[in-house]
Formats: structure tokens, sequence, C-alpha cells
């Protein structure tokens, strides 16, 4: 199943590469990107999450996400996308995007993390994302914070790095 989902990926980011909008994926009604709206670029990303153990407003410590560190790749592995805090994807090309979470859905897998929908909150430079409106995470791998149990007083400020993988869907209008 996994591989299937990987191969159909695959297809759909050659369909973009080839200059054909692929299909939009199968996700959860929360997470359907608006109407209207058509899949420009699709890529793999490989990376991690990194999380940092902070008290949070109750004193209580907790690893809270600080950024994600991924390449996201074409369907030829060639990378084409940075994707680091904000959370924000910059392209090849020089144009970036940044978005805004509005909805989440709990990952299949028990052990990744949560499928996204984003919104573009800003875009900087000239190029394909800054025609980008809506962007999802979807078949997420790994990612999830260490326990709760390892972030303490003693563990104030450290950082841990979660290897993850995930594919992302980036929409915008027809042109």
């Amino acid at each position: 199943m996994n591989s299937l989902i990987h191969v159909a990926a695959a297809i759909a980011m050659l369909l973009t590469a080839q200059g054909q909008a692929p299909a939009r994926p199968e996700v959860p009604e929360n997470l359907k990107a608006p109407a209207g709206e058509e899949v420009i670029l699709a890529a793999h990303a490989t990376g991690v999450q990194i999380y940092v153990c902070q008290p949070g407003a109750d004193q209580k410590f907790a690893w809270v996400l600080k950024a994600p560190e991924a390449e996201l790749t074409d369907s030829t592995g060639k990378k084409i996308l940075h994707h680091t805090a904000g959370p924000t994807w910059k392209h090849a090309d020089g144009s970036e995007v940044t978005g805004k979470v509005i909805a989440k859905h709990d990952a299949p897998k028990p052990d990744a993390i949560p499928w996204l929908l984003l919104a573009a909150a800003s875009h900087t430079g000239e190029g394909i994302l800054t025609r980008v409106t809506s962007i999802q995470r979807i078949h997420t791998e790994g990612g999830l914070p260490p326990a709760a149990s390892t972030c303490d007083a003693a563990a104030s400020g450290k950082e841990s790095r979660s290897a993850y993988s995930a594919d992302y869907y980036f929409y915008a209008p027809p042109h």
C-alpha cells in the first residue's frame, strides 16, 4: 500500500513536470483544497521536524515544534524546494510561499505527524510559488516529538530532530 501511494505521487509529479496538472489526491473532507483551485506542483519531502523542550504557560515542560527542515524533490529526485520555519517553502526559481495551518487531520499511521491543509499567508519573489493559494501535507511518515517524559527542567532548551517524510501538493487558481 505504501509503495502504491509513492508510485501514485511519482506519477502525479511526473505529470506536473510535463505541464499537465496532476489530479487532486484523495484526502479527508476537512483537508480538501477550495473548489476552483488546481494542483500546480507536487513534491516529496524528506527531512526533520525540530522540537525544543520548554515550559508552557502552565510551567509544565513539553516538546514544542520549532521548525521543519526538509528538501522536496520532483518525480526524478531533483531537489526543487526547501522547507523551513514559517512554515515556508522556497522554490529553485527563487519564489517563496509561507503558509498558515487551517485544518489538521490525524495521519493514518499512528507514528506520523498530522496531515495538514494550509492557506498561503504571504509570497515573495517571482515564480511558481507566487500563484499558490493552498498547500496540503499528506502521506506523512515519522516526525513526532520525543516522548513527553524526556522533557523536564533538566532538558529545558534541548533540541530534538525527528526524521519525517511527506508529500506536498501546492494549489492555485487556474490561469
